[in-house]
């Protein structure tokens, strides 16, 4: 039987891996594509290692919701820097990357048939949980410099949606959303009895003195606000895939039954390392931040000998540029011709759902200085020869 099912053909292919094929096809190319930092994770993590292998019940089966000495660290560390507080109405479940986390959201929130508000340009692995759960994506967009519109998430809400979904600081954007959008939205949520979802892997990716909020901070939103978070990113953790939710209490049961039934648990060894990831704290993630800083300048700086055919709209976070070029060459067909020709790879914009002209998403929290210079020259020179 070689027909697929046709649930997964509404699924779009994951663009990476794609990527990473032509990159492969051509040898000595620069990725400004994937979204991934430059360093390891911190001493600490490999530390509790040998603390994980002292205990031979560890290689058995742990609780669902994360052992007990990280759920105790995450729920310090929410209330310390998130104002997130862990009481009777919400609780913290350990996942498997926060991409997990959003899967068990949907699951446990969405019917088949059931509406997800997600903003254009959305993060494409969302999209793709949505249409998996036989859930439907409603787009809403956002304004030139991607930020959200709140009327526009309110005219959208029909008896079906269940969810709004927020990512502060934005991925594929760089967009981070001030905390009056986003109390804005909560309220909307609030009012009309649904969700609202908030992916903050990015969260300590801030620049120009602009601040991350979490809408579970705000006072009696624990019953409906869902918040997803990343080790990947912050603690250059991405292989070891752990993350975490907070859910409402009542969501819970469901959410246990999904992850037992898909995981069972987060893999013990990586949640071992994730508490020495935050025993070392978000100090760790900071100081690497400045040379993130540093290579985010050299990508504003080279980018302004583009600027008659290629808008960047502002972006105060994560570590992505979502670029606008003015050309009527399709997204696809410009990046697999930078790789061919200019050897420098960024991602199609039209994988972020926004094919209404050509972007192309630039990442540069992976490199040093030194490389960033030679990939975003390369990608100048490329758009200025190709489009001049």
């Amino acid at each position: 039987m070689k027909s697929e099912i046709e649930r997964m053909q509404a699924v779009q292919l994951p663009i990476i891996p794609v990527v990473g094929e032509l990159i492969r096809s051509s040898p000595g190319t620069i990725s400004l594509g994937q979204g991934v930092v430059y360093y390891s994770p911190p001493p600490e993590a490999a530390e509790q290692i040998s603390l994980f292998l002292a205990q031979p019940q560890n290689h058995k089966y742990q609780a669902v919701e994360g052992i007990s000495p990280l759920l105790e660290a995450i729920a310090a560390k929410l209330s310390a820097e998130n104002q997130i507080q862990i009481d009777r109405n919400n609780c913290i479940v350990v996942t498997a990357g926060s991409n997990m986390g959003f899967m068990n959201a949907i699951l446990a929130i969405a019917n088949p048939g059931d509406e997800i508000i997600l903003q254009t340009p959305y993060y494409f692995n969302h999209e793709m949980a949505i249409a998996m759960a036989s859930c439907r994506p409603v787009l809403v967009r956002t304004d030139e410099n991607y930020q959200l519109l709140p009327d526009g998430i309110s005219s959208a809400i029909t008896h079906k949606t269940k969810a709004v979904v927020t990512i502060s600081p934005n991925n594929p954007t760089g967009a981070v959303y001030p905390q009056e959008t986003l109390q804005a939205v909560n309220e909307i949520c609030r009012e009309r009895g649904i969700y609202h979802i908030s992916d903050e892997a990015y969260e300590y990716f801030t620049y120009n003195g602009v601040k991350h909020f979490s809408p579970a901070a705000i006072p009696q939103s624990s019953d409906y606000t869902i918040s997803l978070f990343s080790l990947s990113k912050a603690y250059g953790f991405a292989s070891w895939r752990i993350g975490y939710m907070v859910i409402p209490q009542h969501l819970l049961v469901p959410v246990r039954k999904i992850q037992d039934t898909i995981l069972i648990c987060a893999p013990v060894i990586s949640q071992y390392a994730a508490l020495g990831a935050l025993q070392a704290g978000v100090n760790y993630c900071q100081e690497k931040l400045k040379a993130i800083t540093e290579v985010r300048e050299i990508v504003l700086q080279e980018l302004q000998a583009v600027s008659e055919f290629c808008i960047v709209p502002k972006a105060d976070g994560a570590f992505y540029f979502l670029l606008k070029v003015q050309t009527d060459m399709a997204a696809m067909e410009l990046v697999e011709t930078l790789i061919r020709e200019y050897k420098v790879a960024v991602i199609p914009g039209t994988t972020f759902g926004i094919d209404d002209g050509c972007y192309l998403r630039v990442a540069y929290g992976a490199l040093q200085a030194e490389t960033a210079q030679a990939g975003i020259s390369r990608l100048v020179k490329g758009l200025q020869n190709i489009l001049a």
